[in-house]
């Protein structure tokens, strides 16, 4: 079987929409176009009842109610809602926010923009491999702490942190726990009442629905919460986040979120088996290759990997007929090593050289072999015109070399 390229492995970025989801969506495009908002008509009824059957599908996928569930433009606006909605509301209570050093930007950018408004933020330092110490979470915690926000899995190296545990002891402690579900929710078993969390920001794009639309989940019980508006004008969304509804594209993600739960045990074990695949294939034919991140608590899709002595700019371009990141989405137009990388304690030249596998549900095992093939090829070639990774197969020491400058 040929393969067509270019080959597409960097759906931790983005994933394309499943016709599935492309089918259910068409009508609301043309003949169902009511605005959901609309109650004196039918075309406004025909909307309404599609919004709320996507919010039926959402909670499913993460075990909440449907009123638990706000429509946003995307995960970005969840995470700005569940954090400074939270801070705008509790800020009589306190004034502290704990999150973790390898957040996502829209997480890392709101809390810094709070720092300018007066509130405190900690950021935990991670483990070698990726996820929160406990120990040092409890640590943190003030009398004027208000919320945690943890991602529930790591977009560069897939790592899963212990959720459920950190959710516990936010509970223990009377604090909000939100959690930044992206990468998660969809490819892993998610539930936010085992998990204990109380806002969970979701992306359609991420789980083979359209871009553009989002959702936040809000606890309603035990305990309530209640948030500040970030978007004003109408009230929508239980006056948490006015605007006119995307229909269409919530439409996509409930189908999107549908399908997830029907056929997320099936595919994690899919591309488990294929990410194991092309790790092996990998170590078995270089060396000097290093896995960031834990092996043990990781996506099933997500492979991110340091290739030494090679230099990370150009193995992109040798590469140039597979899409895959040598990072963040969010953060490729820099040429600084990734931060999440850095916090791990991965030194600055092999961070340059890691790239992030992101398997999916239309990748096969053909593209796989192909991918592991041209890696090969790729980092060889390149190593064969490196004097440094000649120097170390000869035994010497490059850290202790002093080099002269003129």
């Amino acid at each position: 079987m040929s393969v067509k390229l270019p080959i597409y492995m960097d759906n931790h970025a983005t994933t394309p929409v499943d016709p599935r989801v492309l089918e259910v969506m068409l009508p609301y495009f043309t003949e169902k176009f009511g605005n959901a908002a609309s109650r004196n008509h039918s075309f406004g009824w025909a909307g309404e009842e599609a919004v709320e059957t996507a919010r039926q599908q959402i909670a499913s996928l993460i075990g909440a109610t449907p009123k638990e569930i706000i429509f946003t433009s995307g995960a970005t606006e969840s995470d700005n809602l569940m954090i400074k909605g939270i801070a705008e509301m509790f800020r009589e209570k306190g004034n502290h926010i704990i999150t973790q050093a390898i957040e996502h930007k829209a997480v890392l950018d709101t809390c810094k923009r709070l720092e300018k408004e007066g509130f405190e933020v900690t950021y935990l330092p991670v483990q070698r491999d990726g996820r929160v110490n406990l120990d040092e979470l409890k640590a943190a915690i003030r009398p004027t702490t208000i919320l945690i926000t943890i991602m529930y899995a790591n977009n560069e190296i897939g790592v899963i942190n212990p959720i459920a545990e950190i959710g516990k002891i936010a509970k223990e402690h009377g604090i909000f726990f939100a959690s930044d579900g992206v990468q998660a929710v969809g490819k892993i078993p998610v539930d936010v009442q085992k998990d204990n969390i109380d806002l969970l920001a979701i992306s359609g794009h991420k789980i083979y629905g359209p871009k553009g639309v989002g959702a936040l989940y809000v606890r309603r019980r035990n305990p309530r919460v209640q948030l500040s508006a970030i978007i004003d004008g109408g009230g929508h969304e239980r006056g948490m986040r006015s605007g006119t509804l995307n229909v269409t594209g919530i439409v996509g993600l409930g189908k999107a979120a549908e399908l997830c739960q029907q056929e997320m045990q099936q595919e994690a074990l899919r591309l488990g088996a294929l990410r194991d695949r092309l790790k092996k294939g990998l170590e078995a034919k270089l060396d000097e290759v290093y896995i960031n991140g834990s092996l043990e608590h990781r996506l099933p899709n997500n492979l991110n990997m340091s290739f030494a002595y090679v230099e990370g700019e150009s193995l992109l371009m040798g590469i140039n007929d597979i899409a895959v990141s040598s990072g963040s989405a969010c953060t490729s137009a820099t040429l600084e090593p990734s931060y999440v990388l850095k916090a791990l304690g991965v030194g600055e030249d092999l961070a340059h050289t890691s790239i992030r596998f992101g398997l999916g549900r239309f990748n096969t095992q053909e593209e796989v072999d192909y991918v592991i093939d041209k890696m090969v090829q790729v980092v060889t070639k390149l190593r064969e015109l490196s004097p440094l990774y000649e120097m170390a197969k000869e035994g010497i020491d490059i850290s202790k070399m002093k080099w002269q400058t003129a």
